[in-house]
């Protein structure tokens, strides 16, 4: 996401970087072509030039002529403005009430239905709440077996009412089961509509004054750029909702509409879909997403995704390992299903600085693991544990054995001494620049 947008941000500065002496003419050149940058990216005009013009003001009040690094100055005001631009802070979900309830609204395909069993799993394993899932879609065909399909995966229940086609009775008999039954957070997914429908517009809004719900969340594809803008001013005029969730980020998006959305209709973005699978969501943190906008990667977000996968007792006892050189290729096999459970590995690999733009069109095989993982099921427990004793015969046997090639076995041995070789260090020194993930004994 944002690839297009970022490169040419690179690009506006080095008019600046490549300049024996900055000038009020070349700022101003600079900053016209990161107003073509936006508005390449699907930003609004009107929106992308009153940026200019801030960053133009501030830079110049700054002192950004005379500065001792005038590049990186105004790339931090840059920076600063666009996580401003895209809300400042991050936007907490409301959930006071007994039971919490949000409603979910948006156009047809717009990804509610999935978005709902994200948040449903995301509330369930991070935040240790009991979800209702409702489904209130009574006009798509199969969106109720849907619904129960993604509530089955994550062990959340789904209500319906298959027979009932009034998704207002459905929503309020749905919070008195909930009530009931002691579930703390209601998430009511409806049938997607169009601004223009006015009869399905009525519709959500008289479920809205049916309910109270604490939050009502505006889910649109980020892939209709400003089309997604514009509807969701429609959809703010009829429902006054509360936040916006992007779906389809990871798409090829140019992702205007995640830097537009918040000046049209002074809403936040509070989560963002970045894939099909169901822990395939975040929330938004506008500084942090700036700081992948810029280029600067997401460490931040990175370490978090580690921290959630890995286990404290675990961490220590792999350390233990390496610092007694007993790191073997269980525990690689173990660090790779860890890697392969935080999410794509391009996506993990654009949170480093400078990592995303040299994998920009790099085809990053994630069958390349299966490969790994088949290998080294092919080797005893002996040699699991024992690498060093990987002689000619072993890694001919184990070729035979997994259905690969030789060559591919001595790469992955070569692999797996370069990561025992990395770990060691990153045990002794850390990483420069990277907080330390593994929790270290009080």
């Amino acid at each position: 996401m944002f690839e297009n947008l970022s490169e040419r941000l690179e690009r506006s500065f080095k008019i600046l970087k490549g300049q024996g002496r900055i000038t009020e003419i070349n700022v101003a050149e600079t900053l016209k072509d990161v107003r073509k940058a936006l508005l390449d990216a699907d930003v609004n005009y009107k929106i992308a030039k009153t940026f200019t013009d801030t960053v133009k003001n501030k830079a110049l009040g700054m002192n950004v002529l005379n500065a001792i690094k005038p590049n990186e100055l105004m790339i931090k005001i840059v920076h600063d403005e666009l996580a401003l631009l895209m809300g400042g802070e991050q936007s907490e979900l409301k959930l006071k009430g007994s039971p919490a309830v949000v409603l979910m609204s948006g156009l047809q395909g717009s990804g509610k239905t999935t978005f709902s069993g994200k948040l449903a799993n995301m509330l369930k394993s991070k935040k240790g709440k009991q979800p209702l899932l409702v489904a209130c879609d009574v006009y798509r065909p199969a969106a109720i077996e849907q619904l129960k399909m993604l509530g089955s995966q994550i062990n959340v229940p789904v209500y319906c009412e298959e027979e009932n086609k009034n998704p207002v009775d459905i929503a309020k008999n749905a919070i008195g089961f909930a009530k009931k039954n002691n579930y703390d957070t209601v998430i009511i997914d409806t049938a997607g509509r169009l601004a223009i429908d006015e009869q399905m517009m009525n519709e959500i809004a008289n479920i809205k004054k049916a309910i109270k719900p604490e939050e009502i969340l505006f889910v649109v594809d980020a892939m209709t750029g400003q089309d997604a803008v514009n509807t969701a001013k429609e959809f703010n005029d009829r429902l006054d909702f509360d936040g916006v969730v992007l779906t389809k980020l990871d798409g090829d998006t140019r992702g205007g509409a995640a830097i537009s959305i918040l000046s049209v209709v002074s809403k936040p973005i509070k989560f963002v879909g970045t894939g099909e699978k169901l822990d395939a969501i975040d929330v938004f943190y506008p500084n942090r997403m700036a700081d992948r906008i810029l280029g600067m990667g997401d460490v931040v977000s990175l370490v978090e995704k580690a921290q959630e996968q890995y286990d404290e007792v675990e961490a220590r006892k792999l350390f233990k390992k390496i610092a007694k050189r007993q790191f073997g290729f269980d525990d690689f096999y173990t660090q790779i299903q860890q890697i392969k459970k935080m999410g794509n590995i391009k996506d993990l690999a654009s949170m480093i600085p400078g990592v995303g733009k040299v994998l920009k069109n790099t085809d990053v095989d994630e069958k390349s693991f299966t490969v790994t993982e088949v290998i080294i099921q092919s080797m005893t427990p002996f040699e699991r544990a024992n690498p060093s004793c990987l002689n000619g015969n072993r890694k001919i046997r184990i070729a035979k054995g997994s259905g690969r090639n030789i060559q591919e076995v001595n790469n992955l041995i070569k692999q797996f001494e370069q990561m025992q070789k990395i770990m060691k260090k990153v045990q002794t020194q850390g990483i420069k620049g990277m907080p330390n993930i593994i929790p270290q004994r009080k």
